[in-house]
């Protein structure tokens, strides 16, 4: 075991600067929290976690005793920050959605290769327990080869107002609370199918009298091995959501079935019996201090850490962080153009 740490700054102060801090200093192995730069919040978050507190971006990647940020602003200054990041010989963890475009994903993709800096993108639910537990049955080849997936996220707009309301760039028509959300879903759907897409025909919009853009999308998905998706994301629903929707995949295999949601189970259905391989403990996702919720972001972290200390790629790379931009962007693409678009952008 390696005695080596990995020194990390933290960009950022809100919910998920604080996510990160606590799991850093508590959860994680070979890292500890240096300091801390950005955001109205930052002294307190640098004070509550007994770390220092740099005036600016800038200082805080200047630093030799930081070997390693991690980005929590809006998607919009990802980029800068990634040049900076770089430039000091900084490997970079990036909140999701990568940056708001794809030509900008590229371009902090292109500053880390060319840098020779490790680029991880956050993909959380990647490593709930259910996801993760999926994942392994799908590389065992439990229910053969992937044929079909479908995916959806449903939340009452109850939920969505005050997200906006505290975030304002999630009102951006061009971005917004649909590519934070739908970053994470189409994320999902590669990851589970486990191959590219070339193809995706969307139809999104808003419905009620809220005035918030693109807040439901449906789309359709060809991947290159063949598989087929469906994604419904729903951020408007009137008053409650459905049972098990925040977060619930289905897949179709050659062999089998799988039935899964983020939030609360793993079930397969093989020879034509369903059984329950796992149920996910209830925990609070608006509490950045819930232990359970914080598993997800101590085991991706560790594989950001981890990546470095052993000079491998991250297992979320820049080009999942794009490609998950990509199929955002082509959605909207497609559903202003009223046709399907050809992946890559």
């Amino acid at each position: 075991m390696t005695s080596r740490e990995i020194r990390i700054g933290i960009v950022g102060s809100g919910f998920m600067g604080r996510t990160y801090a606590e799991t850093t200093t508590k959860y994680n192995h070979h890292a500890r929290l240096i300091a801390v730069a950005g955001g109205t919040r930052a002294a307190g978050l640098a004070s509550d976690y007994g770390v220092d507190l740099e005036p600016s971006v800038k200082d805080l990647m200047a630093r030799d005793d930081v070997d390693a940020v991690i980005l929590t602003p809006p998607e919009s200054v990802h980029l800068e920050h990634t040049r900076m990041a770089a430039a000091s010989g900084k490997h970079v963890l990036t909140e999701k959605p990568m940056a708001p475009d794809v030509a900008q994903s590229r371009a902090m993709i292109d500053t880390c290769r060319d840098a020779g800096v490790t680029l991880m993108v956050v993909q959380s639910q990647r490593y709930r327990v259910v996801h993760q537990r999926a994942r392994r049955l799908l590389d065992e080849e439990c229910i053969g080869e992937v044929w079909q997936v479908r995916h959806w996220s449903n939340f009452p707009i109850e939920w969505s107002v005050p997200v906006i309301r505290d975030r304002p760039w999630y009102a951006d028509p061009e971005g917004g609370l649909f590519l934070g959300q739908c970053v994470h879903n189409f994320d999902m759907m590669r990851w589970l199918v486990g191959s590219e897409a070339c193809q995706v025909y969307a139809c999104v919009s808003s419905h009620g009298d809220h005035g918030l853009p693109n807040l439901s999308v449906m789309a359709q998905v060809e991947f290159e091995s063949g598989a087929i998706g469906q994604l419904w994301v729903c951020l408007e629903l009137p008053g409650t959501a459905f049972p098990q929707s925040q977060f619930h995949s289905q897949v179709v295999g050659s062999k089998g079935l799988l039935d899964l949601d983020g939030y609360t189970h793993l079930d397969m259905a093989v020879d034509g019996t369903w059984q329950r391989i796992w149920e996910q403990p209830d925990f609070d996702p608006l509490d950045p201090m819930d232990p359970v919720r914080l598993e997800s972001y101590t085991a991706q972290n560790q594989a950001f850490i981890d990546s470095i200390l052993e000079g491998r790629p991250p297992p979320v790379t820049g080009e999942d962080g794009r490609a998950a931009v990509e199929l955002c962007q082509a959605s909207l693409l497609s559903a202003r153009r009223g046709k399907a678009i050809a992946l890559p952008l």
